[in-house]
């Protein structure tokens, strides 16, 4: 439990290298509302095999994901392109840490061909982040759209990206490939930044959502964060703010949960009545969509969820 070591690529190697000599930081017992089944489901192990048959990473995996028994088991898999690796080391993530290998040419039709195989309506592609690359991998996302959208021309595309940090004409790229929707997670509260996500920049990203806005008015745009972090209720909602300053559609909010104890500890259990109560300020300052829960995830119920979305959308246009 003190530090998670990769036996698959090398038994050697930490998964998260930069926490080995971290002190281990303890959180409270996690409540009944928080818990959930583990994955034995026949649709689960199908969802399974139709991955690693195609050789391809999910961030339901990697991030360790509370709902991936529910989601794989209707065939829902958020992948993850670009490799396994991040070049980035956030305190509250799970994906494994260092330097990446090369991109694999033929991702994107991997990506594709798994989407067709589960017959996915929506689809969430997601990426670790690769600030090794002059473009962070941005051409490969669009690479990677415009692949689903060839062998899969009815389904609609939901992509959850890296900040694209000091690289210029990155969002551009993305952009112009037309993904039904945009997210980019700004994860925590401003004043959470330098110990939660210390390689990014809070308004950066709300810099770089609202970019995408200027840039195609038609696509959804979403972002969400995670509480139980040591974050106050008046940080949170000022976070909503700044997302709708930003023309933000949709919201989502759900609770840390710790992966090790070399991660950042949860400071707080968030109880269910609060979550319905950002739920509902958040809908009185003009969200489209509000998705919050304990275990709320950017991609739990994307598919329903974007229904619903282009749904509030003709309704507001009325």
């Amino acid at each position: 439990m003190v530090v998670i070591v990769d036996t698959i690529s090398n038994p050697l190697r930490p998964r998260h290298p930069e926490k080995v000599n971290r002190p281990d930081s303890a959180s409270p017992p996690k409540p009944d509302w928080i818990r959930v089944r583990a994955p034995n489901t026949r649709g689960y192990a199908d969802t399974r095999n139709i991955v690693r048959a195609n050789g391809l990473h999910t961030v339901c995996e990697e991030a360790g994901c509370p709902n991936i028994g529910e989601c794989w088991d209707k065939k829902h898999a958020t992948f993850m392109i670009m490799g396994d690796t991040c070049t980035r080391a956030c305190a509250f993530c799970n994906v494994k840490t260092g330097l990446p290998n090369a991109l694999d040419a033929a991702e994107p039709q991997n990506v594709a061909e798994a989407v067709a195989k589960l017959g996915l309506a929506h689809v969430v592609i997601t990426s670790v982040d690769r600030d090794d690359l002059a473009d962070g991998g941005a051409e490969h996302f669009a690479q990677t759209i415009r692949a689903i959208r060839a062998a899969c021309p009815s389904t609609t595309i939901e992509i959850l990206t890296p900040d694209f940090l000091r690289k210029d004409g990155a969002l551009e790229i993305v952009v112009a490939a037309r993904p039904d929707v945009f997210n980019h997670n700004l994860e925590t509260v401003p004043s959470r930044y330098l110990t939660v996500r210390p390689g990014a920049r809070y308004f950066h990203s709300i810099r770089l959502l609202q970019r995408v806005k200027e840039l195609d008015a038609s696509i959804f745009s979403k972002s969400g964060i995670m509480v139980g972090l040591g974050e106050e209720r008046h940080e949170v909602q000022q976070v909503m703010d700044d997302l709708r300053s930003a023309d933000v559609d949709f919201l989502t909010i759900g609770q840390y949960l710790q992966p090790t104890r070399k991660h950042h500890a949860v400071m707080r259990y968030v109880p269910p009545d609060e979550f319905s109560s950002y739920e509902k300020v958040a809908y009185t300052k003009g969200f489209l969509m509000v998705s919050a829960s304990p275990l709320t995830r950017s991609s739990h119920h994307a598919g329903e969820d974007f229904a619903r979305l282009k749904a509030a959308r003709a309704a507001q246009a009325r």
